[in-house]
């Protein structure tokens, strides 16, 4: 018989990383940075030229090793690949929910 897991949405939580949420906005934001890459037919090389990021060290982000990036320089990339990148923030919630951060991405 085979054990199976109501999923959370956030495997780094399922899997009990402590910064689960952190990783969950680098894993979308290394998403989008690979489908722009993609999208506009880049090499790595040439993507490397234009966000700044050593071309091995953008490999490893495009195969999901984030850990050394951080969200601002992920933030950074998707707009010197010509995104559009806002911050928005919003009122504050109840005393009893924290807030939260989240990442979406629109066309």
């Amino acid at each position: 018989m085979i054990d199976i897991e109501q999923s959370s949405a956030n495997i780094y939580a399922d899997l009990g990383h402590a910064d689960a949420e952190e990783m969950l906005i680098k894993a979308r934001l290394a998403t989008e940075i690979g489908a722009i890459i993609k999208r506009r037919r880049l090499a790595q090389a040439r993507a490397s030229e234009i966000t700044g990021i050593p071309q091995p060290r953008l490999s490893g982000l495009l195969r999901g090793q984030f850990r050394g990036i951080s969200e601002a320089k992920m933030l950074e990339c998707l707009a010197l690949l010509g995104r559009e990148v806002r911050i928005v923030v919003g009122p504050a919630r109840p005393r009893s929910k924290p807030g939260r951060v989240e990442v979406e991405v629109t066309d």
